[in-house]
């Protein structure tokens, strides 16, 4: 099943137009995820839409957006005033500028999405505008209105497509200096930055995201696994506090500790990794279960059982 688009609109360069569609490029619906449930009973937590002071709940024709100005005094702000100032970005993203892409301070990046031509018609536009944004070796910037909000995106060609990352706002990002001024000045010697130096080039490696291993959710699925088969749940080992009392002795001692471990891979030349299975994939079904499912995990020992089928990824809307 193909994914929906978050977004479908014009893409426009001065005088050139062509209809696009922006779809998320990440995606967090393989992680585990929790519901809350009511212990006593076992179903889930219900949340309700309620007035503050009487606890009544309040149907949604009769909610509104109310902006705070006081205690108990607010500004009620309709869906018509809304699209009355919508701006024209909530149909075209207009390219504004080209830039450096050196010159883009990495906290202002948000989210990638994937943008692609809408339809049979408009791929050579669509084309043009790639490819003068990759031959010129910038970043085009425009606007894009997703959930009511403008927002600042930075195009890059991508493959055959475009990848474009929204931005943050100047008002959006902390000053750093804030939190940097109390970081002491310290001298540090030629040694302790050469054995620093010594142990950075035995960790050097090619960046490959394939090798990145998400430990956390292992962990969970393994934990769930043995919980919904009715095994013994083994209690982790106290972790070490790894104290360091001599700076440069811990530099030394993490020298060898490297010179003994094994190099990284280098990517060149390596065959590509099989993508990680998802956790539908390593959820493993309830052993001795028929054709009902049990609330509890069955105590017997679990049964080699065919994968589930992978259940399509769920999009949700850009915010």
């Amino acid at each position: 099943m193909a994914p929906r688009a978050n977004w479908k609109g014009f893409l426009r360069l001065s005088l050139v137009t062509c209809p696009v569609a922006l779809y998320p490029a990440t995606s967090d619906t393989e992680k585990v995820s929790f519901n809350q449930v009511n212990r006593k009973t076992g179903h889930r937590i219900k949340y309700a839409k309620v007035d503050a002071e009487t606890g009544e709940e309040v149907a949604a024709e009769d909610i509104m957006k109310g902006y705070k100005v006081d205690t108990n005094t607010y500004i009620e702000v309709t869906k018509d005033e809304l699209d009355d100032i919508a701006l024209e970005s909530t149909r075209t993203i207009e390219i504004d500028e080209f830039v450096p892409k050196a010159d883009i301070d990495s906290r202002y990046l948000i989210r990638p999405y994937y943008l692609v031509p809408d339809g049979k018609v408009g791929h050579d536009a669509f084309a043009v505008i790639r490819e003068t944004i990759r031959n010129m070796n910038k970043v085009a910037i425009g606007r894009v209105v997703l959930t009511n909000r403008e927002h600042i995106i930075a195009l890059e060609p991508l493959g055959k497509g475009l990848m474009g990352t929204l931005l943050r706002y100047p008002y959006e990002v902390r000053d750093e200096k804030e939190y940097f001024d109390d970081v002491q000045e310290v001298k540090i010697t030629k040694d302790m930055l050469d054995l620093a130096k010594h142990i950075v080039e035995q960790k050097s490696a090619d960046f490959d995201p394939e090798e990145f291993d998400d430990r956390y959710e292992t962990a969970l699925i393994d934990l769930i696994n043995q919980k919904r088969n009715g095994l013994p749940v083994a209690k982790a080992a106290p972790k070490s506090t790894g104290n360091v009392i001599n700076l440069m002795d811990a530099l030394k001692r993490s020298l060898a500790n490297e010179k003994q471990a094994p190099a990284p891979a280098k990517a060149k030349g390596k065959k590509p990794k099989k993508r990680v299975e998802g956790q539908r994939e390593m959820l493993l079904p309830i052993a001795g279960s028929g054709s009902g499912t049990s609330k509890r995990a069955a105590k017997e020992e679990p049964k080699k059982a065919e994968k589930p089928v992978r259940a399509p990824a769920r999009t949700k809307k850009a915010g």
